[in-house]
């Protein structure tokens, strides 16, 4: 083929990231998202310095400096007590011991300027309110193009296709076939979700760090955003909802909050109580799937799946969005490799290649993160004496056992 011409389903973080990523690595990109329009959904989300590192290296460190909040610090505290059992030092630090800063920004913020670096780009073709049906993947062991089926029954051809389309995607049972695992499933846990302007809070309530309180069955969570001036809050408790769980976003009674955060402190009760007095509760149902097993879970033949499509995970190491950026990075380096692999131009042999390899280089990493993170929301939501021991162990050993340089260093 004259052109490498990758297909992109979803236009989330993921998907616009991969297209990014993918532009970079001299690919030309056709992205589809099913929404008409794009609009600002979700709450915040925090990025590591292995996230903010890719960002910086794609161009994108200006733009994430106007919008983006860098806290000072991380802290845990009891959410029975309000006691501070361990703090890790973020800021200076985190850029000093990691070449890149720990970072925090509503969601929205980030797909925005995902999406503003796209905007003007050769090779760039964006069509919203165009969802995928179906893709064709021809059979034989040199498969020659990709084809995809539109909504409205419009065919496009491509060299690959990057299965982007979140956690509920209609794509990855067509690619994986009988390993698709099925329909994703329910955690048990819900997250209770508002973003404020801190102006709207009382002064005493402001903050710019990230405080994680723990309590047993629930936890919550509030750090900066949008450059520090508003807060984002989410609790995390344990119980299912009465029904519409597959629904990624519902309206939350404050009764129901109120009733979950019942023995908690007085500072993280009058932080909900502010909160909710300047901004409605969200309420998510958590979902995800077990941690992979093989890269045949992320790859197979001219298809890759890339973020939730290929391994939703909980939130308890705020890894979601970070790991779908370096996914896109990946799977832009190993494309990147086509020529090389198969010197005197690009065939879809070669293109295989490089997403069976994307898939080997990142199934271990996003299954440990996987692992991890629900490893986390049993700690995070310990009961007696599990508690007890985590509380001590945070005093003693806070920032040794807050750090995470396994996820935080150079190379992944």
């Amino acid at each position: 083929m004259a052109t490498k011409e990758i297909l992109i389903a979803g236009g989330g973080i993921g998907g616009l990231a991969a297209a990014n990523a993918c532009l970079r690595a001299g690919w030309r990109v056709r992205l589809f998202e099913r929404a008409p329009v794009f609009s600002e959904v979700g709450a915040g989300v925090q990025l590591g310095p292995n996230v903010t590192r890719i960002l910086r290296a794609w161009g994108l460190e200006r733009a994430l400096a106007d919008t983006a909040a860098f806290p000072q610090r991380l802290q845990a505290c009891s959410a029975l007590s309000g006691a501070v059992l361990g703090t890790l030092p973020l800021g200076p630090q985190a850029q000093a011991r990691y070449g890149a800063p720990y970072a925090t920004l509503h969601r929205a913020d980030l797909h925005a300027l995902l999406h503003a670096a796209l905007c003007g780009q050769a090779g760039m073709d964006l069509r919203l309110g165009t969802p995928i049906a179906a893709c064709i993947q021809p059979s034989g062991p040199t498969p020659q193009a990709v084809v995809v089926r539109t909504g409205d029954g419009l065919e496009v051809e491509g060299d690959a296709l990057v299965v982007a389309d979140g956690i509920w995607s209609r794509l990855r049972a067509q690619v994986l076939g009988d390993d698709a695992g099925g329909e994703p499933r329910i955690t048990g846990h819900v997250a209770y979700r508002a973003v404020v302007p801190q102006a709207a809070l009382p002064r005493a309530l402001r903050s710019q760090q990230v405080t994680a309180w723990l309590a047993p069955r629930l936890h919550a969570v509030q750090y900066p955003v949008r450059g520090g001036e508003w807060l984002n809050l989410v609790v995390v408790a344990e119980g299912r909802l009465a029904g519409g769980w597959d629904e990624w976003d519902h309206a939350a009674t404050r009764a129901d909050l109120e009733t979950a955060l019942q023995g908690t402190c007085a500072p993280l009760r009058d932080l909900v109580d502010a909160v909710g007095a300047a901004q409605p509760w969200r309420l998510w149902a958590l979902c995800d799937r077990p941690p992979l097993v093989g890269p045949g879970q992320m790859a197979r033949g001219l298809a890759a799946l890339l973020g939730d499509a290929a391994h939703p995970m909980r939130p308890y190491l705020a890894q979601g969005a970070g790991m779908a950026i370096e996914d896109a990075d990946e799977l832009a380096r190993c494309l990147a490799m086509v020529d090389i692999l198969r010197p005197g131009g690009e065939d879809a042999a070669s293109v295989s290649v490089a997403l069976r390899r994307y898939a080997l280089n990142r199934w271990r990493r996003v299954a440990r993160v996987q692992a991890r993170s629900q490893r986390n929301g049993r700690i995070f939501h310990a009961r007696a004496p599990l508690r007890w021991g985590r509380d001590a162990a945070l005093r003693l050993f806070g920032a040794r056992l807050m750090d995470l340089p396994w996820l935080y260093r150079e190379r992944y």
